[in-house]
């Protein structure tokens, strides 16, 4: 049994990550679920979360906003409507997208609003597990 497993990461704008990795772990509609190497074939929903992964035993992190996992025999893709590697992320972008979200939210109650706020909280959980080492000027 092979000891890794490729895995994509396809948004519609850019191939956000392709590589062979460990494991991974993201959050599914019906739960969070782990994928390792030998996996059995799945198609699955996903709801926005955090994507972890490892590479070569070192842990990482992406936002992934919803979508579709579809794991086979050697290969697992993730399609999405946008992700971001935790790297990418703007700190400070983050949480001002979460306060106009807030904002919004308590003005008019809108699920737009609502999806917003869901994006920036995952984006700021990934800063946070990567000891928001990936601020930008």
């Amino acid at each position: 049994m092979a000891h890794t497993i490729a895995l994509e990461v396809v948004a519609p704008d850019r191939l956000v990550f392709s590589g062979l990795v460990d494991r991974f772990w993201l959050s599914g509609v019906d739960g969070d679920l782990g994928v390792l190497p030998g996996h059995a074939p799945l198609l699955t929903s996903l709801k926005p979360g955090l994507l972890h992964y490892r590479v070569s035993g070192e842990d990482r992190v992406m936002t992934v906003m919803g979508g579709f996992l579809n794991v086979q025999a050697r290969k697992a893709t993730v399609l999405t409507d946008a992700a971001e590697l935790g790297e990418e992320i703007d700190e400070l972008r983050a949480q001002q997208a979460k306060g106009r979200a807030e904002a919004a939210l308590s003005k008019f109650n809108e699920t737009s609003s609502e999806i917003a706020l869901q994006k920036a909280i995952v984006r700021l959980k990934a800063v946070n597990l990567l000891g928001g080492l990936s601020r930008r000027s």
